[in-house]
């Protein structure tokens, strides 16, 4: 009952506060409503003053807010201040379109995840650092690539529509670019726990009786999952709400852009009733992952966890580490000495080559100039945030009871909302992308850590040094923190382009660094228009992006502990290079497997 006056009380009140996100902006919502009425009329006295009375405007932002709840048990939901439609039937039909292309986008992902784990599920768990294409790909976030394949497959090779929502195969394309990225985590933070799995006694002991490979690796993968749901769950609702610039960029009609544009016209009725869409869309998400997981764990577990697989440590190959590193470095030692704002209106759009190699944008400007200065902003600011959300989803994530709410309600709040909130209440600025991204960033991390923390206190180890007399901190410092901390800061790796992507993407949408800042998302937006007649100036930075992503993934490997074998009875690595005839009859693992 107090979860669920938690969960009430949160999401009361952020609709309250966008009930107020006109009065809070200190902007005249009649002017706002008649600028995106009539862009070409003079906001006469006049003219504003029957906006007010025909809105209540005059009545206060409390009496309006009061009027809208009271009208919701009856089905109402208002009407747009903009078009007078209700606003109910408008938030149901871009919900359906969302999750139309959620139900395309989920399948990409499943999809992905499994070609992610495959490796190592064919191999039984044995497996060997590598998966640069998987870390590339899980560090591109939605928006850069909705760009590469809107540029490459519906532009250059015009295999497929790149722009409308008019049939089936609209929804290929937006569909690939929020699965891929998706299913390429799933798929890693998955392939990190296999490998603990098949090396537990269990999976040793079916392997001996002759079971068959792939029963034994459905059943690793049903060990996995419920430490995997809760994300999943986080997944599911950012592909509906948080779609915003995938949507906006294939001119979906989708519940995060109408969301996006009921925000910037103040289409007050429109933007609640999409919150509270989005709202109940998370809570229904992380309702069905909470239920999957009590089925997974079965009547006997429902109480506690199971215990979290144990955590191997694969000999880690520093060679492609040094390569992208490398690679990233050329790049900005080439591109800091050139000028990034220098105009030639004589080389527009020129191709790559010895003295532009990354070629020119519209205005004749070096591009490699251009990603290399804004490799200093993006990725400095994207560090310090990373690392104060990595920070904050672990201390978040000791308390599940008081986390867990909130991060579902954050979750189911666009960047670009928190964006719109952020400005409103601060009155925007240079920090504001940085505050909206890391309002919303560390949901994911503490949601990681409430469910690897529930399945290490089901962990027999514990048991027992629990009964030895150990106490709660010593529990949490010499056992829990150990066990949790290097797989949630893989994870936040994991995410630290998609961080830096996260503020391109309000640049991108025009709510981030402006003209003439060399801003990866400012970069992306202003050479998008000119894609099919350069597609070099979306491929050179989505190139050295995804290196960058790959360079973090691939610099996490280091990251894995090694657990001793009285705790886990599982200390050697994944791929056992020690044959078994060669081990002491009498260790743990023999006993454990007769």
């Amino acid at each position: 009952m107090r979860t669920v006056l938690w969960r009430a009380s949160l999401a009361s009140a952020l609709v309250c506060g966008i009930g107020l996100l006109p009065w809070l902006s200190r902007t005249d919502p009649a002017l706002t409503v008649l600028k995106a009425r009539a862009q070409d009329r003079d906001p006469d006295p006049a003219v504003l003053a029957a906006i007010r009375d025909q809105l209540g405007l005059d009545a206060g932002p409390l009496t309006l807010l009061g009027r809208w709840l009271g009208g919701l048990p009856r089905g109402d939901a208002g009407r747009s201040w903009i078009s007078g439609a209700e606003a109910g039937p408008v938030v149901v039909q871009a919900l359906g379109a969302s999750l139309l292309l959620m139900a395309v986008a989920l399948l990409v992902a499943a999809c992905t995840a499994a070609a992610v784990c495959a490796r190592t599920l064919y191999r039984g768990g044995r497996t060997r650092p590598g998966g640069t294409g998987s870390a590339m790909l899980a560090t591109l976030p939605e928006f850069l690539t909705a760009s590469v394949l809107a540029t490459v497959v519906g532009v250059q090779l015009g295999w497929l529509p790149a722009l409308g929502w008019y049939g089936p195969q609209y929804t290929v394309l937006p569909a690939l670019a929020l699965g891929l990225p998706a299913g390429a985590v799933l798929g890693r933070l998955l392939d990190d726990q296999l490998p603990g799995a098949f090396a537990e006694p269990w999976a040793r002991a079916a392997a001996a009786r002759g079971l068959p490979r792939a029963r034994v690796a459905r059943q690793a993968v049903r060990r996995c999952l419920p430490g995997l749901l809760p994300n999943t769950a986080l997944f599911v609702v950012g592909m509906t709400g948080g779609a915003v610039a995938v949507e906006q960029l294939y001119d979906i009609p989708g519940l995060g852009r109408t969301t996006l544009q009921a925000a910037l016209a103040q289409d007050l009725p429109v933007l609640q009733a999409g919150t509270l869409a989005l709202l109940l869309l998370a809570a229904l998400a992380t309702g069905a992952a909470r239920l999957a997981v009590r089925l997974l764990t079965g009547p006997a577990l429902r109480d506690g966890a199971l215990p979290a697989p144990p955590r191997l440590t694969p000999a880690v190959r520093r060679t492609p580490p040094l390569l992208l590193g490398g690679a990233l470095l050329a790049v900005l030692v080439a591109g800091l000495p050139r000028d990034p704002l220098a105009l030639n209106t004589t080389a527009r759009l020129r191709p790559p080559s010895w003295a532009h190699p990354f070629g020119t944008d519209a205005l004749g400007r070096d591009l490699l100039a251009r990603v290399a200065h804004g490799a200093l902003d993006t990725l400095l600011l994207a560090l310090l945030i990373s690392a104060g959300t990595l920070l904050a989803g672990l201390l978040l994530g000791l308390v599940p009871r008081l986390s867990g709410p909130l991060a579902d309600t954050v979750n189911a709040v666009p960047p670009v909302l928190a964006a719109l909130l952020v400005t409103a209440v601060t009155g925007g600025g240079p920090a504001t992308p940085a505050l909206a991204v890391a309002a919303v960033a560390w949901a994911p991390l503490a949601t990681h850590t409430s469910a690897l923390l529930r399945q290490e206190r089901a962990a027999l180890h514990l048991t027992a040094t629990r009964a030895l007399g150990a106490g709660r901190w010593y529990l949490l410092r010499h056992e829990l923190l150990p066990a949790v901390v290097p797989s949630v800061t893989r994870h936040a790796l994991l995410r630290l382009p998609g961080t830096a992507l996260a503020l391109a993407a309000l640049g991108f949408l025009g709510l981030g660094a402006q003209p003439p800042s060399p801003e990866w998302g400012r970069l992306l937006a202003e050479n998008q228009p000119y894609a099919e007649r350069a597609p070099w100036a979306v491929l050179a930075p989505a190139a050295v992006l995804a290196v960058l992503g790959a360079l973090a993934v691939t610099s996490a490997g280091a990251l894995h502990r090694r657990r001793p074998a009285r705790l886990t009875g599982a200390s050697e690595t994944a791929a056992e290079a020690e044959p078994r005839t060669a081990r002491p009859v009498g260790t743990v693992r023999e006993k454990a497997v007769r």
